[in-house]
């Protein structure tokens, strides 16, 4: 295939980064299970690993196969080179770690994954770097950066509130500081945003999620800037964040029908949400693609689709929340998200129970805050099955 940087989403998730070795007349890349290479290779033809731009020796370091998704997935997104690891929380760490220093601050929001607040709120704390948390809407405004920050981080779309990032201006901010931002863009995949275009010096994913799509693997990947690239593949190859091949095969299997998941996805969310804002169970609903949610407007104007993603707060809090997930026959009770099964979970007892009860309702999350993520099942057949589900609540 020739230069892709003109093409269209779909033509780059199919073909960017594929690795085609004419010898083989091979379509698709090949997994190496490989633990070593040959060192040194003192073949002309020999494929260089991008993290050294020598050729492969080692799979800590790097692997064809894992490079060949980083391809792919940085097509994609948008910078010229991308980073797997062995897992989402492996890529934050990695990037946090490599990015902030003893004695300096990450400047973050309440409302992240329950996880990430843990890991910045607690671990990060050991190693002599602090964190602030501030209100969302407060990042969405705030106006100057205190000079011992060296770090702010944000989610595209807050899991689970959803929740928007104004990346335009909080990015600007940034630039005119000097200080790295940081985007965990999840929920929103790059097929309907991509943070690079407003100044993200790294976006990062839960691959397990929308990227892999099928429920499968746990993976995490990021799309650096030049600028930080050798620190965090650094700090891979030091905690040894690699992911397995087999685990990247799948990965690059997914992402190559990420956007005609994402379209269906983006569909069948809106769907429900539009359902559930009609539905007189139904407390509140959480989706930027809703004229109601307060993020609409800055979701309307830097995504091109609002997600799969939906929570909402069921009348009658966790008792009648666990009654009405019990009673659905379509999406599963179970946490994680992204895949092409509807998967529906209480974050109060997956996601964020590590969080005390004061933390979580500190982040607008309630005990019986529903968090739904949307399959690409028929809609009709879903605002069905919720329909009946909603009438024993």
């Amino acid at each position: 295939m020739g230069d892709l940087k003109q093409a269209g989403f779909n033509t780059k998730a199919v073909h960017a980064g594929e690795l085609k070795d004419p010898r083989f007349g091979n379509v698709i890349t090949p997994i190496f299970e490989n633990s070593t290479f040959l060192g040194p290779n003192e073949s002309p033809e020999a494929y260089v690993d991008n993290t050294n731009g020598k050729p492969f020796l080692y799979t800590r370091w790097g692997n064809p196969t894992i490079q060949s998704f980083e391809e792919k997935y940085a097509a994609l997104e948008g910078y010229s080179r991308g980073i797997s690891f062995s897992s989402g929380m492996s890529a934050i760490s990695a990037s946090i770690l490599a990015l902030a220093r003893p004695g300096s601050r990450v400047l973050t929001v309440n409302g992240l994954y329950g996880q990430t607040y843990m890991f910045l709120s607690k671990t990060i704390q050991k190693m002599g770097i602090s964190a602030s948390f501030i209100d969302l809407d407060q990042m969405n405004s705030i106006d100057g950066l205190e000079k011992d920050i060296s770090v702010v981080y944000v989610e595209t779309v807050l899991n689970p509130t959803l929740g928007v990032s104004d990346l335009d201006h909080i990015s600007r901010i940034c630039r005119e500081n000097d200080i790295p931002l940081v985007v965990d863009s999840t929920f929103s995949t790059p097929f309907n945003i991509r943070p690079v275009n407003f100044g993200a010096d790294i976006t990062l994913h839960s691959a397990t999620k929308y990227i892999g799509g099928h429920s499968d693997i746990i993976m995490g990947v990021a799309g650096v800037s030049d600028k930080f690239y050798d620190a965090v593949v650094n700090m891979r190859k030091n905690f040894g964040f690699i992911p397995d091949p087999i685990q990247t095969f799948l990965a690059s299997r997914g992402l190559k029908t990420l956007g005609l998941r994402m379209k269906r996805h983006n569909e069948n969310g809106m769907k429900i949400a539009r359902f559930l804002e009609g539905e007189k169970k139904v407390k509140q609903v959480h989706y930027p693609g809703l004229e109601s949610s307060p993020y609409h407007a800055i979701a309307n104007r830097l995504m091109s689709g609002y997600g799969g993603m939906v929570s909402f707060d069921i009348n009658g809090g966790l008792d009648s929340a666990r009654r009405f997930m019990r009673q659905l026959k379509i999406p599963d009770v179970a946490p994680s998200l992204g895949g092409v099964e509807s998967l529906i979970t209480l974050p109060v007892e997956t996601s964020h129970a590590s969080m005390s009860r004061e933390e979580r309702l500190k982040s607008g999350i309630t005990d019986g805050l529903v968090r739904f993520s949307a399959g690409i099942e028929d809609p009709e057949d879903l605002i069905e099955d919720f329909q009946q589900a909603f009438s024993s609540v």
